[in-house]
């Protein structure tokens, strides 16, 4: 390697950074030479890594791209011989790591353990020339020393979270809690960011709920699961769909960060032996506002507290990057624009149903349409809807709900979820009296939801008269537009996704790599599959007492309703996900 290059143990200088490109051929003179103009005074609180990729140089041996700080750093990983490490905090056993060494030591060194095995300690630093300390630690812990060359953002970023999570999390567990006023008002709205630095010395429980929330915001987490123990308890993240463990403190720790997040929900901080629901409203230091839905579970170690994350932001989002293709949008508004009549949004818990229709009512909410929601629960606040909450205690369900909005001169009324005959009943009865009513079900594609309804109790000819159609829709992880890359795909398997349609497979095709962005795993946010069933005078004949899934989907076929499976592969084929995420989702027993 090229180390020679810099004298050892002397920390990267712009000067000497800017040279060593140069003679690499990345970097042309001209721009050094324009940059080091006389006068010009060095920032020496600046990692040089960042000051040159702040300038978006052209890098001369790659045209049309910039020297990135990624680029940079892969670059300075061959020059020094050390391993370019990416450092994914959801990979990091933070109290393993935080163990290894102080957090005076590694800043003052600017170094970061992020693994320990039984061997050896992996070191992230982004001066890899300088290695005065890694003698004094390997004798310290008695490991070997891995030095591995990581982004100086990265590691003074986790640097203060690590240690100051780690730190909150001991005084914690010494005992030096504090009680946590009541909560009064009827929305808390949770100040994040504001209860200081994460270092400073505020009340250790709350800096760790401060931590943990807007840990879950940074990670694109829908999910926080906090699962007790018996000697720790889990914190987990589900992120894209897919559930990933973040941390484990001790039970008492978990017990005490809890009882702070149900006080913040103003639910019974005392009663742990039967469920509970509760939510939260944050604002983040940028004053952006999230929901927060939680539900607490008695469990055999203890109360299991699961908090729903709600980004007011994607109800603003337009139909098409919720993955609606230009037909679906079309069909849809086709059936929302009616003045009366019920639509359904089929699908299993977590397919984004909330989300669909929450995004179709903001579109139709307008100044002179009144729009009233019977929910259970209220899943996100709106201010241009009228939304009431079920409460079973005291005998408001959703029949009941839907009876009182009756009487609220409602135009358009939106219910949770259709479970029983009354409630069916009263959608029907909303729906024959000139309302337009939004709903969900419980069923695993479109055609499936008729039967359902004649199940339930609903007869035919009172479906024929008020449905207008049923969508049915499931998220799949969307690829990493910045790492997807292209790819030959196989025909066996591309037949799995496409059979009955026979469709070819030409086009491009792309598979997940893995980038710093999507944080190794090739994919980032999600996007929906849709299965639209619109109601048209055909399909209503093929409906009658006796008409099952089978003939209702192949009546639906004719009449030009593309199926989840088929909606996946048109997905695959604009490079937009893969075979086996469709596949996940949509396995073929489900398209019968």
């Amino acid at each position: 390697m090229n180390a020679q290059n810099l004298e050892p143990d002397r920390h990267l200088s712009l000067h000497q950074l800017m040279q060593m490109l140069v003679s690499d051929g990345r970097l042309r003179q001209a721009d050094v030479d324009a940059f080091i103009a006389p006068g010009r005074s060095a920032r020496l609180d600046i990692h040089p890594l960042i000051i040159i990729a702040e300038r978006e140089w052209e890098d001369q041996q790659a045209p049309g791209k910039l020297l990135t700080l990624d680029a940079l750093l892969q670059w300075l990983a061959g020059r020094s011989g050390l391993p370019f490490f990416r450092i994914d905090p959801l990979k990091v056993d933070v109290t393993a790591v935080t163990a290894v060494t102080s957090s005076a030591y590694a800043t003052r060194h600017r170094i970061l353990p992020v693994e320990v095995t039984e061997r050896e300690v992996v070191i992230a630093t982004a001066e890899p020339f300088v290695r005065s300390w890694e003698a004094e630690l390997a004798h310290v812990t008695g490991l070997e020393i891995r030095r591995v060359l990581a982004s100086p953002l990265d590691i003074n970023r986790y640097l203060g979270e690590f240690y100051s999570v780690s730190h909150s999390i001991q005084r914690a567990t010494a005992g030096k809690d504090e009680a946590i006023p009541g909560i009064t008002n009827l929305e808390q709205l949770v100040e994040l960011g504001k209860s200081g630095r994460l270092d400073a010395n505020d009340h250790d429980v709350v800096q760790i709920v401060d931590w943990l929330l807007q840990y879950a915001f940074d990670q694109r987490a829908s999910d926080i699961h906090m699962e007790p123990r018996r000697e720790k308890g889990n914190i987990r993240f589900r992120i894209d769909g897919v559930l990933h463990l973040v941390y484990e403190m001790p039970m008492p720790v978990m017990t005490a960060v809890s009882s702070r997040i149900k006080v913040l929900g103003r639910m019974d901080v005392v009663e742990k032996r039967r469920p509970q629901d509760g939510r939260i409203k944050t604002r983040m230091p940028d004053g952006h506002e999230i929901e927060l839905r939680l539900s607490t579970m008695p469990t055999a170690f203890g109360e299991k507290l699961v908090l729903r994350i709600f980004d007011p932001d994607v109800l603003v989002k337009d139909f098409s990057e919720l993955g609606f293709s230009e037909r679906d949008i079309r069909n849809w508004n086709q059936m929302i624009s009616q003045p009366h009549g019920i639509v359904l949004v089929t699908g299993p818990t977590g397919s984004g149903k909330t989300t669909t229709l929450y995004s179709t009512l903001k579109q139709l909410a307008e100044p002179e349409v009144n729009v009233c929601t019977v929910e259970d629960p209220i899943e996100m606040v709106e201010p241009r809807f009228n939304q009431m909450q079920v409460q079973q205690n005291i005998g408001l369900d959703f029949a009941s709900g839907i009876r009182t909005l009756l009487r609220q001169d409602p135009d358009i009324i939106m219910v949770g979820e259709i479970r029983d005959r009354e409630t069916a009943e009263m959608a029907i009865q909303a729906a024959l009296t000139g309302h337009l009513v939004l709903s969900t079900l419980h069923t695993n594609d479109a055609a499936a939801a008729i039967p359902r309804l004649r199940e339930i109790g609903i007869p035919a000819y009172l479906i024929n008269a008020t449905l207008l159609g049923v969508m049915a829709q499931r998220l799949t992880r969307r690829l990493c537009p910045d790492c997807k890359r292209p790819t030959t795909l196989d025909a066996d398997l591309w037949r799995s996704v496409t059979t009955p349609w026979k469709l070819n497979g030409e086009g491009t095709f792309f598979e997940a790599v893995g980038c710093e962005k999507c944080r190794n795993t090739g994919y980032r946010g999600r996007i929906g599959l849709y299965e639209m069933l619109k109601m048209t005078p055909e399909l209503r004949a093929a409906i009658g007492p006796d008409s099952d899934a089978n003939a209702i989907r192949t009546a639906a076929i004719k009449e030009g309703m593309i199926q989840l499976r088929l909606s996946g592969a048109q997905k695959i084929a604009r490079g937009l996900t893969t075979v086996e995420e469709v596949m996940k989702v949509v396995p073929a027993e489900t398209e019968l």
